[in-house]
């Protein structure tokens, strides 16, 4: 529904620091206008109630071309941020590690430079001009497309040895015989604050789109006993632009690792269906592996009103993939652990593997996965028997 994305968009806003949101409306248009994107009645409109409101800074969910852009910042005379550029403001705000600045001005670079086509006086406002030398012409366009194209170059190249400084950490944590569990969710849903339930941590947790926006890694014991490593990771959201998913692959290749997934859904919200259906999308696009386990936390459940919950709590007690909980109160806690747990006490087989010498990579995986029950060398190459589990056997064949 309408309303309830309008209600995301406001949330989206609250989540920049300094914007108080004044107001807020679904602007019904018949016809998309190429120069303005409203009508010109509907522009008028806006424009008294901007004045009435003294606004500096309308946001329009959804895609505003740069054409677009600098014609309703003429007519309202105010700052525009279409869905794209609040989502890079937010995502710049709460950006704390060296790859995640790099994302975020990377990502930015990409908007940006499209934002360079004819787009005069939004071109001069962000080259930092002072306006008397007359409006940019062509060649400015090209020198400035070109300064882009330089910086991402630039950017990319830091990128990449901070994800093989990356790799090289994960490599460590393989030869760690913990399993990793990734958390991952729509923005919003309350990872976080299971994280902090569940590892004693303080990471942000705050009734706030895209609170997190790192992946933070802390090693946990359950109440079993046994040690895993819980990642929790930015939130995924509806409509992200192609070229966001792109730049922050790499924030989410800690779901890529995991070896379980808690997909942590708002049940309280009313599109957490259609939410969860973004999730999948997004982890479907991420090429995630299929034969890794999904344990569903429909959390917030003390959100729910109360004659509701004891059937929330059936209909999710009938699948052991599913934990109704309230990360913020604690119920259901201990009982979402214990699936957790239990997902990593998977039957075992024996198998025996012939390798060639060339085959390093392989055998390498197989030391670090502790899995190797014995290991003879031959002519041809290496006689291994391992024992492992069937999701194990699954990564192993995708090397």
């Amino acid at each position: 529904m309408a309303e309830h994305g309008l209600a995301e968009a406001v949330s989206l806003a609250g989540a920049l620091p300094g914007m108080a949101v004044v107001g807020a409306e679904v602007a019904r248009v018949a016809r998309l206008t190429p120069a303005t994107l409203f009508g010109s009645g509907k522009v008028a409109e806006i424009a008294a109630r901007l004045k009435e409101l003294a606004v500096d800074v309308v946001l329009v969910d959804g895609p505003v071309t740069p054409v677009q852009q600098r014609n309703l910042e003429k007519e309202w005379g105010v700052k525009l941020l279409d869905r794209t550029g609040l989502i890079l403001e937010i995502f710049a705000d709460r950006a704390r590690t060296r790859e995640g600045v790099l994302q975020v001005e990377l990502a930015a670079l990409s908007y940006q430079r499209t934002r360079l086509v004819r787009a005069w006086t939004h071109l001069e406002r962000q080259r930092g001009g002072f306006g008397f030398v007359g409006g940019p012409g062509e060649t400015q366009i090209e020198a400035d497309r070109r300064a882009i194209d330089d910086q991402v170059i630039r950017l990319k190249r830091q990128l990449d040895r901070v994800v093989k400084t990356r790799e090289l950490h994960r490599a460590a944590r393989r030869k760690v015989p913990f399993p990793i569990v990734a958390l991952v969710g729509y923005t919003n849903a309350g990872k976080s604050t299971l994280f902090n339930r569940v590892t004693g941590a303080d990471v942000l947790a705050k009734d706030m789109l895209f609170a997190t926006l790192d992946p933070t890694m802390r090693g946990v014991t359950l109440p079993s006993g046994r040690k895993i490593i819980l990642s929790d990771t930015v939130g995924f959201i509806s409509d992200l632009p192609t070229q966001l998913v792109a730049a922050f692959r790499a924030t989410l290749e800690e779901v890529l690792e995991a070896d379980l997934i808690l997909h942590v859904r708002d049940i309280a919200h009313p599109e957490t269906a259609e939410q969860a259906a973004d999730v999948a999308e997004i982890l479907a696009a991420l090429k995630v592996n299929a034969a890794v386990p999904m344990i569903e936390v429909w959390n917030k459940l003390d959100l729910v009103a109360p004659a509701m919950q004891p059937a929330l709590v059936d209909q999710a007690a009938k699948s052991d993939r599913v934990f109704a909980v309230s990360a913020l109160t604690g119920t259901g806690i201990a009982s979402l652990l214990e699936a957790v747990s239990r997902a990593f006490d998977e039957e075992k087989a024996d198998v025996t593997l012939d390798l060639p010498f060339a085959a390093g990579k392989r055998r390498a995986w197989l030391h670090a996965e502790g899995v190797i029950l014995s290991e003879t060398a031959g002519d041809d190459g290496y006689r291994i028997a391992v024992r492992w589990t069937a999701r194990q056997a699954a990564r192993y064949a995708q090397l």
